[in-house]
């Protein structure tokens, strides 16, 4: 990767970092999640209002490092309006891109591929798909924490 598309992509994940999208609680969701990665110290809190079979609204909440709330940030943009269906193919392309699946293409995951970097820190893979973790948990209704542990 360049020296400039590194900059570039190190820019978009502060700018997320530092004004999070769609922050805050949904008043009804239909599904909601708390996870933490005890490693980093991450909390977050994901509130999804699926209609039919679409993520009509998706709010998180919490603190954590700069990886963990921007990817939790640029999720919520990107899945907004997504059938379930495609949600999980993302989290799945996600998933192979961050933990450095050699055959996984970020190209794909459009603005997400700022984060295909992180695969060469393996302890920060928690922090970048801690969101995800928990809003799948949220989707499937499921009781309790989500740990990255």
């Amino acid at each position: 990767m360049s020296d400039a598309l590194r900059a570039l992509y190190q820019e978009v994940i502060l700018d997320h970092y530092k004004r999070p999208r769609n922050w805050g609680r949904l008043p009804q969701p239909t599904g909601h999640a708390d996870g933490h990665n005890p490693l980093c110290g991450d909390r977050l809190s994901v509130d999804v209002q699926v209609e039919g079979d679409r993520v009509a609204d998706i709010r998180v909440e919490g603190q954590g490092c700069a990886i963990s709330v921007a990817s939790a940030s640029m999720m919520s943009e990107a899945l907004k309006g997504r059938t379930v269906s495609e949600v999980t193919s993302l989290f799945d392309r996600f998933h192979e891109v961050v933990t450095g699946r050699a055959d996984a293409e970020a190209a794909p995951l459009g603005k997400l591929a700022v984060f295909a970097g992180v695969a060469e820190f393996p302890a920060r893979v928690k922090c970048a798909t801690l969101a995800w973790h928990t809003l799948r948990a949220a989707l499937d209704t499921r009781s309790g924490a989500v740990s990255t542990e």
